[in-house]
């Protein structure tokens, strides 16, 4: 279990500590899968942590950063901007996305993981194109089936990159998903598998795009994820315990 900051104020003694061990956990993780540690990138999900939280990661070395809100992202690539706007990091919106923000995305962010309609994919591209850039994404595919998750069924992920096609402005770098919920990790492997064979199948009859990239894994089931062939792994908790 990793060593939780006290309420109130933040240890970055306790998250670096907690960083060194997540990525021999991860290295683990890639040697059970024969894989190189190298192909996996750890992304620190800073929801509703404070920056300095973000700023103990940073010295432990961690490089890539993801927020669910677009707002909560905004004030912290302020604080630590990203790539996109002459930083050091990457930002990483994992979140579910409305439209109306599809303008502060594409300014802030360095790779979008939640892109789950033709509609949505009209709007980032516009705004890419306003901004004279191609904007990376992920589609993100429901493979759970749960009816509160966003993200596409997985018979429709054909259909909606065929629709893609269409807006130039947008590179698809492969797939996103978030698995239910599960005591025991192993009952989620077939969620992560269900979305690497996807990608495999895929990759050969879209040429166009480059489908190297799985998003997949949280603090509770990283390991099988990275077993199962994530290439990017969105982890909180086990970073910075529980903030209130």
């Amino acid at each position: 279990m990793p060593t939780r900051p006290e309420v109130g104020e933040v240890d970055s003694a306790a998250i670096r500590s907690n960083v060194d061990r997540l990525r021999e956990r991860i290295a683990a993780s890639c040697r059970r899968a024969s894989r190189a540690d190298s192909e996996v990138t750890l992304i620190a999900v800073t929801k509703t942590f404070p920056p300095d939280a973000l700023l103990a990661a940073m010295s432990a070395g961690v490089t890539d950063f993801g927020e669910n809100r677009v707002q909560e992202l905004l004030q912290k690539a302020e604080a630590v901007p990203g790539l996109k706007t002459g930083g050091d990091v990457r930002w990483h919106m994992i979140g579910h996305l409305q439209r109306n923000k599809a303008r502060d995305v594409v300014h802030t962010v360095d790779l979008f993981h939640a892109l789950d309609s033709e509609r949505l994919a009209r709007e980032l591209s516009g705004r890419a194109e306003q901004q004279g850039i191609v904007f990376p994404c992920l589609v993100q595919v429901n493979t759970s089936g749960e009816s509160s998750k966003s993200g596409v069924a997985p018979e429709k992920v054909h259909r909606l990159l065929e629709a893609i096609k269409n807006h130039r402005s947008l590179k698809i770098l492969g797939f996103m998903n978030i698995a239910a919920p599960a005591e025991d990790p192993e009952a989620v492997r077939p969620e992560f598998r269900v979305l690497r064979e996807m990608r495999d199948r895929l990759s050969p009859e879209y040429p166009e795009y480059d489908l190297d990239v799985l998003s997949m894994g949280m603090s509770q089931d990283f390991e099988v994820a990275i077993e199962e062939g994530a290439t990017h792994v969105r982890v909180g908790s086990s970073i910075f315990g529980h903030w209130e």
